[in-house]
């Protein structure tokens, strides 16, 4: 009963709820869902092998956006930063069909990361120098960075034949899993260890807080929010690295798109509240999985493309309902007038 009063109370109890909902509809509805299969060439495939493949993504996206939330901000520039990273990358591998890249491989990838951490350094600037609100200053990077983007690739969207450039978005020869997986796994150690081998996660929570009184006690708030724009900035980096890969070319237009409102839709599902403080890695990375298995749901049971927004919105806003704090306090109240009603109960019995 310790054991399930201590989960129940966890900040994971209802983000994990709404996930094993989902995969109960599943298994219900939907025929050999869980079912996971070898190919011939030795990976794994299956719906759980893509869910996950395709969340790779959104849960990089999303690590960053959580500590840019957690100190009271937004970056609702992640997804036309993911496009000026592919734009970066494939510029530099270059579109010649004969394979050959126009300059070597390692180059094109840091420079796709350097364009991402630039990015997060230009936000940083306005959100943490010149004090602009987040949501305004990273706006100005989200309508700018396609025509950045559309610029790097002269409106075109340039298709990329180094086949090695295809192993980050794919499958490397030898391994099971997809690489983009094993990239989102080492992007959640990292956070990890940086949460809770360091300060910073502290530091992080006390900006969000009280960013006044953070820099009485002598936090640096300007550092600490620059650091969270810039590696905000570096992940939409790392997953315009597995976007363009995913396609083998640059799509300005399209690479990115709208994963800002999932990536905060993950952190919000994840328990992190807008207003900064606490927040959970845990719940971020449960976040993104659920939006991305009701993506998977949603084609399996034959929705169409273009309803599927109107249905991941009415989903997610009866899951959001249920971790707000007021339904928290309404559940509360109820459980302490059924106990009162039954310890009334049984004292009457006891009476009579």
């Amino acid at each position: 009963m310790d054991i399930i009063k201590k989960f129940t109370s966890s900040s994971l109890a209802l983000p994990l709820a709404a996930l094993c909902l989902l995969l109960l509809f599943n298994a219900i509805f939907v025929d050999d869902f869980f079912t996971i299969s070898v190919m011939d060439n030795g990976n794994l495939y299956g719906r759980p092998i893509d869910i996950l493949y395709r969340a790779s993504s959104l849960i990089i996206l999303s690590l960053g956006m959580t500590f840019v939330i957690a100190t009271g901000g937004v970056d609702i520039s992640v997804g036309a930063v993911v496009a000026i990273s592919a734009a970066t990358c494939c510029l530099l591998l270059g579109g010649d069909i004969s394979g050959v890249p126009h300059y070597p491989f390692a180059v094109a990838i840091i420079a796709a990361l350097v364009a991402g951490v630039i990015s997060g350094i230009w936000n940083g600037t306005l959100v943490a120098k010149f004090k602009i609100q987040a949501m305004v200053a990273t706006l100005i990077l989200m309508t700018s960075g396609r025509g950045i983007a559309q610029l790097l690739t002269d409106g075109q969207i340039i298709t990329v034949y180094y086949r090695p450039f295809s192993y980050i978005g794919g499958v490397i020869p030898g391994f099971m899993l997809p690489t983009a997986m094993l990239i989102a796994l080492i992007m959640v150690v990292l956070v990890i260890v940086l949460d809770r081998k360091t300060s910073l996660g502290l530091m992080i929570q006390s900006v969000g807080i009280n960013p006044t009184a953070s820099r009485y006690a002598g936090v640096k708030v300007t550092a600490v929010l620059f650091a969270v724009y810039i590696f905000s900035g570096f992940c939409a980096g790392t997953a315009g690295l597995i976007e363009s890969s995913l396609i083998r070319a640059a799509d300005a237009n399209n690479a990115g798109l709208n994963m800002e409102m999932d990536a905060i839709l993950a952190v919000t599902l994840g328990g992190t509240l807008m207003v900064g403080g606490r927040y959970y890695i845990g719940g971020t990375i449960i976040g993104a999985i659920t939006i991305q298995t009701l993506t998977t749901t949603m084609y399996a049971v034959g929705v169409p493309s273009d309803i599927l927004p109107a249905v991941k919105a009415v989903v997610i806003l009866f899951i959001i309902t249920i971790q707000s704090q007021r339904f928290r306090e309404m559940y509360r109240n109820w459980r302490l007038k059924k106990l009162d009603a039954t310890t009334n109960a049984n004292k009457s019995k006891e009476v009579a």
